[in-house]
């Protein structure tokens, strides 16, 4: 098999080999991607969560001793919504690359000044805030529960007013599975990228009556992640919505939305 690694901050994945095809998902900087297919400058390749989708190859790293060296380097994740990565370690510095929040950047050193040597996985080095970077993890625990569940809620709540995009994943634009999807990989799960419980996936179905914050809730063609006290975050483009928003499911709330409670198909749990 051949993999290659996302360069840009962003890489659409469309569903055909063309700029003019539907946008399925977006591939983050520092991604390693499986290369399936390779045809007039496009690349299909799969996401380590199991994605397919046709990249520019111009948004690639296909040398294979970066590939190898990428997948044991030491990583941080990018939690700042977008981070600029500097030349020099001053906010004067000149763009060397930008990465977004879900983003991998590998620490060169230790910070100083409140600055991070970072390298891209292409090699590029550069200086970003410390600060904005954080913990990269790649496996989760039940052994922690409610924790867990706080870091899912916060990671959610963390692209509060983002635009609403379809296919999207970053600040920049989100849809409903990108969020929670993101939400739940930022904290080293992996679940289903669409909207539905898949048995390949950790989440499973559970009860309504069980739900708890950071669960799933389920409709057609859509996924909210609920907060407690029968509220719940969700990207939306809906109801004189087009962003991420925060809702009810009681009626008798301010912010209760009515079309949505009536075609709950089921609440969904990786616990």
């Amino acid at each position: 098999m051949e993999y290659g690694l996302i360069k840009d901050a962003i890489a659409p994945l469309m569903e055909l080999p063309t700029r003019s095809s539907e946008l399925t998902d977006e591939a983050l900087c520092g991604m390693t991607v499986e290369i399936l297919e390779r045809q007039n400058g496009w690349t299909r390749v799969r996401t380590h969560y199991g994605y397919e989708g046709w990249v520019n190859e111009e948004a690639l790293c296909f040398d294979e001793a970066l590939v190898e060296y990428w997948n044991t380097a030491p990583k941080k994740v990018v939690f700042q919504a977008y981070a600029d990565v500097l030349d020099t370690p001053k906010v004067q510095g000149h763009l060397v690359g930008e990465v977004t929040r879900g983003g991998l950047l590998c620490p060169v050193g230790q910070p100083e000044n409140g600055w991070q040597r970072v390298r891209f996985c292409d090699g590029r080095e550069g200086f970003t805030w410390s600060a904005f970077l954080g913990e990269y993890i790649s496996w989760w625990s039940k052994e922690n529960e409610p924790a867990l569940r706080k870091a899912l809620v916060n990671a959610a709540l963390s692209y509060f007013g983002t635009q609403y995009r379809w296919g999207g994943k970053t600040p920049l634009g989100i849809d409903c599975s990108g969020l929670c999807s993101m939400a739940y990989l930022l904290n080293g799960i992996i679940i289903c990228r669409d909207a539905h419980i898949l048995p390949e996936f950790d989440m499973h179905e559970i009860a309504f009556k069980d739900i708890k914050e950071g669960d799933l809730l389920f409709f057609p063609g859509h996924v909210a992640m609920y907060l407690g006290d029968s509220r719940y975050i969700h990207a939306t483009a809906g109801n004189n919505c087009h962003g991420v928003v925060i809702n009810s499911l009681d009626p008798k709330a301010p912010d209760y939305r009515a079309d949505l409670p009536e075609k709950l198909l089921c609440t969904g749990s990786i616990f």
